[in-house]
């Protein structure tokens, strides 16, 4: 069986390095791929005997495709070993050293972010670009010197006089990535499945004419002189020549000392993986001194002075179960597939969202099928794509139900809309998520009142609206399980405590549609009381700053619906607050926008936000031109940082958070 899945493995290996390679659309995600080329290794490795010449295991790369021409790299070009934990680094680093004569603390290295994009190669003589070459099988690559010529980034001439090739990756800036999917679907093109797979079909085209309409970027890491003086001394001095030459270089790129050091900089490239502008898998490590490089050498296909850190994959390969629709508050049926647990960006995944009916249908996954599901961040977990294996019957389509799963009403699209409701009503499951969204954090935060309590309130027949819940006694809920006379009075006590959130809370509790915490805020603090907001018209509803006209109909309608007027009566009668204190004026951040993304340490979410607030700021929900700051805490969202970069808005650590709610000022930022 060894020799078979031995066989199997090899046969594996080669057609994906043809479909990532020259084909440039790969099948799997990069992490399946490495398990199964570790693999490959791991089974020749414990048969030696079985080993052939020539393996695949140890090629770079794939042939060049015939229809470029050839180019004979004067140095080849060697793809990276990958370590995937410390243990896997320490015991390179160790090797290493011993080679060296070093101690760990004194192993000098460059950490830098490794691109997913597609390795190049440019040759300069006197200074003069005269040849570009992807990198083929690591010895030939592929003359694709007309297209390189139309990249803004690579320089036609250099300060060098010798002859020398510049290694670097091409790559599309997520940005631009998104851009040129949104050309490629208006124009009714296929769309690419990702940056590094868009970067290679771009340069890989026949017409030069074609890669100049392609967003290409080019960063340079490295120079392979082949005649003429050395051009530095260590890869510290090198990435500066190249920035000085007008290369880009990676700004993440850091020369640290000791292996302890590595480490901290690997964890922190993976942890701002999201904030960066371009599509990072890992961090590459190399010897910095470029004499020591050559002590330690290098294997058939890979050098032994440099390595790759991988992170945790974004994607992964598993096999989609189900789909099954869950129904929230508003009546939204939103479908959802269930997974056979995977570990994706670090965490096990067995949900992943299908967002829409049209999504379904525009993936085409189906039930019992392999399907790619990714996880970028804090990112929701979505589903990618099928894996078909073509000569392979596919399962049966997946069709949207026409009622619904928890109350058997009707399930339609409204207007135009690419979203299912339930229109009934009376739907347990909407009056469950309405409750729960009512109780929550961001709305008026009882504490100990989640989901599964919420639902046993409801079956028990004690909660048909939000306003029931300020009816319960300590008798009602004594008896139900998990009850006694403590919780049962902990409960209610949480329940009235919250009688005194302030206005805007409620408005975002009463999950009025397209009103979030931005839109109750300003709607709470123009208006003070809800008798005026639910008395005010269109047209003044409309005059709020930060309330366009989409906001001010879903609100309009909504406070003269029968059901709201009865629930906020019933609300009132049972003492809750429906008005909203001035707002504060003289505060350190008073008329300044202050954006938080990612966890800050003491705060929740709504916490951090109201600190803001309570200073006479505001924190809105997207950052612009305006913005003050961005507070970057822990799992940042990375739209939110690279728009804070791209504007130039200053990213505060949360460990200023307390500072600048006290001072309105900042000690330091982030890179």
């Amino acid at each position: 069986m060894s020799r078979e899945r031995l066989d199997w493995l090899r046969h594996e290996v080669e057609r994906h390095n043809r479909a990532y390679y020259v084909l440039d659309a790969p099948e799997i995600p990069d992490a399946d791929y490495d398990a199964l080329a570790r693999e490959l290794r791991d089974l020749e490795a414990a048969h030696p005997e079985w080993v052939e010449p020539g393996s695949v295991s140890a090629r770079v790369g794939a042939p060049a495709d015939p229809a470029f021409g050839p180019v004979r790299h004067a140095e080849a070009m060697l793809s990276l070993d990958n370590v995937f934990d410390d243990e896997e680094f320490d015991a390179w680093s160790e090797r290493t050293c011993r080679t060296l004569g070093l101690a760990s603390e004194e192993l000098l290295v460059s950490v830098e972010p490794k691109i997913d994009g597609l390795a190049l190669s440019i040759t300069y003589r006197g200074g003069e670009l005269v040849q570009a070459a992807t990198r083929g099988d690591g010895e030939v690559g592929e003359d694709v010197t007309a297209n390189v010529r139309t990249i803004a980034g690579v320089p036609s001439r250099i300060g060098a006089t010798g002859h020398l090739e510049i290694r670097g990756e091409v790559y599309l800036a997520r940005s631009d990535f998104g851009a040129l999917n949104e050309r490629q679907r208006q124009h009714g093109e296929r769309l690419f499945a990702n940056p590094r797979n868009a970067a290679a079909g771009s340069l890989r085209q026949k017409d030069p004419a074609v890669t100049a309409q392609r967003p290409l970027s080019f960063l340079a890491y490295h120079a392979v002189v082949i005649t003429g003086d050395p051009v530095a001394a260590s890869q510290g001095e090198l990435v500066e020549r190249l920035a000085a030459w007008g290369f880009s270089t990676a700004a993440e790129t850091r020369v640290v000392r000791g292996v302890v050091r590595v480490r901290e900089r690997t964890r922190w490239l993976e942890a701002h993986r999201y904030d960066l502008g371009y599509d990072v898998d890992g961090a590459v490590i190399k010897v910095d001194d470029l004499a020591a490089r050559e002590r330690l050498g290098s294997t058939s296909r890979a050098p032994r002075w440099a390595i790759a850190r991988k992170f945790a994959p974004e994607e992964r390969i598993t096999t989609l179960r189900a789909i099954e629709v869950s129904i929230g508050r508003t009546g939204r049926a939103t479908p959802y597939a269930v997974l056979d647990p995977v570990v994706v960006a670090g965490s096990t995944v067995s949900l992943a969202t299908l967002h829409n009916e049209d999504q379904v249908i525009a993936k085409d996954v189906r039930p019992g099928e392999r399907v790619v599901v990714r996880k970028a961040g804090d990112v929701i977990p979505e589903i990618v794509r099928s894996v078909v294996t073509p000569g392979v019957e596919r399962p049966h389509s997946w069709t949207f139900p026409r009622t619904c799963p928890e109350c058997g009403g009707p399930l339609r699209r409204l207007g135009d809309e690419s979203d299912t409701y339930c229109v009934n009503p009376a739907c347990p499951a909407q009056l469950l998520q309405q409750v729960v969204h009512f109780a929550s954090r961001s709305a008026l935060d009882i504490e100990g009142l989640g989901e599964q309590r919420v639902a046993q309130l409801i079956g028990a027949g004690l909660v048909t609206d939000v306003a029931d819940l300020f009816r319960l006694r300590v008798d009602d809920l004594v008896g139900l399980e998990g009850f006694g006379e403590v919780s049962a009075r902990a409960l209610v006590e949480a329940i009235a405590g919250s009688r005194g959130q302030p206005l805007s809370r409620v408005l975002v509790g009463l999950g009025i549609r397209h009103v979030g915490p931005v839109a109750a805020r300003a709607l709470a603090t123009w208006f003070a009381h809800y008798e005026d907001l639910a008395g005010a018209s269109l047209e003044e509803l409309e005059a709020v700053e930060g309330v366009g006209p989409v906001i001010a109909l879903s609100v309009y309608t909504y406070v003269r619906e029968p059901d709201t007027v009865a629930r906020m009566a019933a609300l009132a009668a049972a003492g809750l607050t429906v008005t909203e204190e001035p707002v504060a004026t003289g505060g350190a951040l008073t008329g300044r926008a202050v954006v938080v993304t990612g966890s800050v340490p003491g705060y929740s979410r709504e916490g951090a936000e109201g600190a803001i607030i309570d200073r006479g700021g505001t924190s809105p929900g997207s950052v612009s031109r305006k913005t003050f700051c961005v507070v970057v805490g822990d799992a940042p969202g990375a739209a939110k940082v690279s728009r804070a970069r791209e504007l130039g808005v200053p990213l505060v650590p949360a460990g200023e958070f307390a500072h600048l709610l006290e001072t309105g000022a900042w000690r330091t930022t982030l890179e």
